[in-house]
């Protein structure tokens, strides 16, 4: 059986200081996600779902299994997200008209989406996410095409987006063990910051899958 394996960090793991620090990656990255990938392994062992993409895993395993499945894909999403911190970052192109159309301005999503995050009893994740087949209505102002409703879900524990039938695109983790070591019990100031080091070009390449 093939197993998975940990993904590799597209930065180095101090790159997204002061926003995450190194501990946490350490932790996070090298701990959390390494556990739940043994997990999982160790679970698929003579399962009839051993070697299916982890995508599939997350949709039709049941208890544990579903669980470690899910977690290891929001996190694969979740770090592959990041980027060196920049002043001003903002998303582009029909991502940015997207985000326009449906949540009126970049500063009203992102007001919502930490909204969502910050008060998501317990742990979980909070998402943006498309719907996938777009609606003639949804074309965008510039007339490049239509692009699937955007919509911020919360996600309790291990869930994902695609359990729901929609696209994920944007997460952020607000299980404690994201961000207990470098902001304590102020998930809302470590939101806020997650927005200087997310990659858009990353976010983009998704909705356009």
């Amino acid at each position: 059986m093939k197993k998975f394996e940990l993904m590799a960090l597209p930065y180095a793991p101090d790159a997204l200081e002061p926003v995450i620090s190194k501990e946490t990656i350490a932790f996070h990255h090298g701990k959390h996600l390494a556990g739940y990938m043994n997990n999982l392994n160790a679970m698929l062992e003579g399962s009839p779902l051993a070697g299916l993409p982890l995508e599939e895993v997350a949709l039709k395993a049941e208890g544990g299994m579903q669980n470690n499945a899910g977690q290891i894909l929001n996190h694969e999403m979740y770090f592959e997200q990041f980027c060196v911190s920049k002043a001003e970052n903002k998303p582009a192109g029909q991502l940015a008209e997207a985000i326009e159309r449906d949540f009126v301005s970049f500063e009203a999503f992102k007001e919502e989406f930490q909204k969502k995050g910050a008060t998501l009893f317990g742990s979980g994740w909070v998402w943006l996410s498309a719907t996938p087949t777009p609606q003639s209505d949804e074309q965008l102002p510039s007339g490049r095409g239509a692009v699937g409703k955007l919509v911020i879900t919360q996600e309790a524990n291990a869930a994902n987006p695609i359990q729901k039938g929609l696209k994920p695109l944007l997460t952020f983790d607000v299980w404690e063990h994201a961000y207990y070591l470098d902001y304590q019990n102020r998930r809302a100031d470590h939101l806020a910051a997650l927005w200087q080091i997310i990659d858009w070009e990353v976010i983009e390449s998704r909705l356009s899958k």
